[in-house]
């Protein structure tokens, strides 16, 4: 590689970064050609170095804001990574839903969303429910950086290989509409889920008020120790007190002391300490 390549993957690395706090490690820097691509063709261009040069030659927020989109990991599936699910279904959600009787709410939040597979999953378990909660006031939140996969959330339109891919078949009789060649939510499941663009590095977050379920899954594996710091302690003054978080398989949270482990059903979540 020349000296010139590296400099360019070092400004891309530095414009993700300072966008989405994810870090790149140099081994991975041909992930670069392939992931902007598509963002090179629509910008008439053919060379990661024409596309370096503009954004040397003048800021522009959109097109940066792309670069960081583009080289975001999207990888999602329904009930992916099956057990976490299976846990909130047979014990957790129940346990929060007597816990919750006297004001009748439900707050979940599935951060860094991506297509939205996640956060329909959730609202499946939830809607799986009934008649346990009529007439509670239920609120799914879906987040991811990048717009684009906000859009596909909303849309809720999946191809045969997603739905294929973790969706079992009672969900997508009883959920989708087949619609020529994709699966469309229905209205049902889709009146709980509300999905918005959120950078979870930049504080601080939209929310008010306390989630009862927080999903952050596979999402502080590409983060610094010092944005994995701040994001924790976001999402421990966000979790109700007796609320439940769970990471990827193999992520822990920084500041452990703020955080009980739970292992159970052949997975680990988290539940806040007071930090007094």
């Amino acid at each position: 590689m020349t000296a010139a390549a590296t400099l360019h993957y070092d400004y891309l690395r530095q414009v993700v970064f300072s966008l989405s706090c994810n870090v790149l490690d140099p081994s991975h820097d041909y992930l670069f050609e392939t992931r902007l691509a598509r963002l090179l063709r629509h910008q008439g261009m053919t060379q990661l170095e024409e596309l370096v040069e503009r954004l040397r030659e003048r800021h522009n927020p959109e097109l940066e804001r792309a670069v960081a989109e583009a080289m975001t990991i999207n990888e999602t599936s329904f009930f992916r990574d099956l057990r976490p699910f299976e846990l909130l279904r047979k014990e957790l959600l129940p346990q929060i839903v007597k816990a919750r009787q006297s004001n009748r709410t439900l707050r979940i939040w599935s951060a860094a969303c991506s297509t939205g597979q996640e956060t329909y999953s959730l609202a499946m378990l939830v809607r799986e429910m009934n008649p346990a909660l009529v007439g509670w006031n239920v609120q799914i939140e879906g987040t991811d950086l990048a717009c684009a996969m906000v859009e596909r959330a909303r849309a809720g339109r999946y191809n045969r290989i997603e739905i294929n891919r973790g969706l079992p078949a009672r969900y997508v009789v009883r959920f989708f509409e087949h619609e020529g060649e994709e699966w469309v939510v229905k209205t049902e499941l889709r009146d709980l889920c509300r999905f918005r663009s959120l950078n979870l590095c930049k504080p601080p977050l939209p929310f008010t008020g306390h989630f009862d379920v927080i999903l952050l899954r596979n999402v502080m594996l590409y983060l610094s120790w010092e944005t994995r710091r701040d994001l924790m302690r976001s999402v421990h003054r966000l979790l109700a007190p007796d609320g439940i978080l769970m990471l990827g398989s193999v992520e822990q949270p920084v500041e452990e002391e703020m955080w009980q482990s739970v292992l159970a059903g052949g997975t680990c979540y988290f539940r806040p300490k007071s930090t007094g």
